[in-house]
């Protein structure tokens, strides 16, 4: 007995708690030692018990320890995202954009273009890794306003934080001086929530035309395309549109836009990457951390040689 109490406080030991603070949607809130952290819950030490508390509760996590390095907006949430409430409402298609249209931006590189979106206030953001890949010069164009009346912001500073070329994600950041103190962001949602034949929209910059929606259905909800899951949708998904958000009617993000199929005859075959393949990377990002340094940074997978 004295053997497992000894073993049970060394391993007690090794354990990387940080004192957080969890926001709930009812309004609560709990404070603990953070001891795991995963897409579907967080486990937080009170003291007394630990406490499983299911991710669609939580508003924000937040640690307590202030980190002097860091400017005071990107205390946030340990994992750059914020999860929508599960009581959220729906709300119309024109409403819906006004509100999101501002996290919504065009992404160029010297090759190419895509879009992307805002899910943290100091400038981070997601798009999908084939937008950035191989590339250093990377822009970031937002449109402020709504209706006809559109005003650009264009950030030119655009640093690779994380990029998966596996799962065809990556994570930006925006670093030029004059970007706004807080930048508009998106909530993600919850990708076993989503219904077939649930109603979705896509707001992005297809072939460069700033804020675009498309409006479809979810065809299916899961669909493994080159060997990813991915949300089958009849919204419209063209070139330019890789990247940027796929949003139910609550609001959320359900999906990052990744491709369609072209072929003669076929229509209304988009495709999405699941948000909660989206928060798995995020989550891991240090794993997926961009290295400058190494061209092959990101974890590439190649694929081997088929036999003769």
């Amino acid at each position: 007995m004295f053997k497992f109490i000894f073993i049970f406080v060394c391993l007690s030991h090794l354990l990387v708690a940080k004192p957080v603070r969890v926001d709930l949607e009812d309004n609560s809130s709990i404070s603990g030692n953070l001891i795991k952290s995963t897409t579907t819950a967080v486990f937080v030490d009170v003291g007394f018990d630990i406490i499983k508390v299911p991710r669609s509760s939580v508003i924000t996590l937040r640690y307590l320890e202030e980190k002097k390095s860091a400017p005071q907006e990107e205390i946030f949430t340990s994992e750059l995202f914020i999860n929508s409430p599960s009581n959220t409402k729906s709300s119309s298609l024109k409403n819906l954009v006004d509100v999101l249209g501002e996290a919504v931006v065009l992404i160029r590189t010297p090759i190419g273009l895509g879009s992307g979106f805002i899910i943290h206030p100091s400038g981070y953001l997601v798009t999908n890794d084939h937008v950035v890949a191989g590339d250093r010069q990377i822009s970031v164009t937002q449109y402020t306003g709504s209706g006809a009346e559109l005003t650009k912001n264009n950030f030119d500073n655009v640093k690779i934080i994380a990029t998966g070329g596996n799962l065809d994600l990556a994570l930006l950041k925006i670093e030029s001086d004059k970007r706004p103190l807080s930048f508009p962001y998106v909530k993600l949602g919850s990708s076993p929530n989503l219904n077939q034949g649930e109603r979705v929209f896509a707001i992005g910059s297809p072939l460069g035309l700033e804020r675009s929606v498309s409006e479809g259905i979810v065809s299916l909800r899961n669909r493994i395309i080159s060997d990813r899951l991915h949300i089958q949708t009849t919204a419209a998904i063209s070139p330019g549109n890789s990247g940027g958000p796929l949003f139910n009617y609550k609001g959320e993000v359900i999906g990052v836009n990744n491709m369609k199929v072209v072929t003669q005859g076929a229509e209304g075959l988009g495709f999405a990457i699941p948000v909660d393949s989206l928060k798995t990377f995020l989550l891991n990002r240090d794993a997926y951390a961009f290295d400058p340094r190494n061209p092959n940074a990101g974890f590439r997978y190649t694929q081997p040689p088929f036999p003769n």
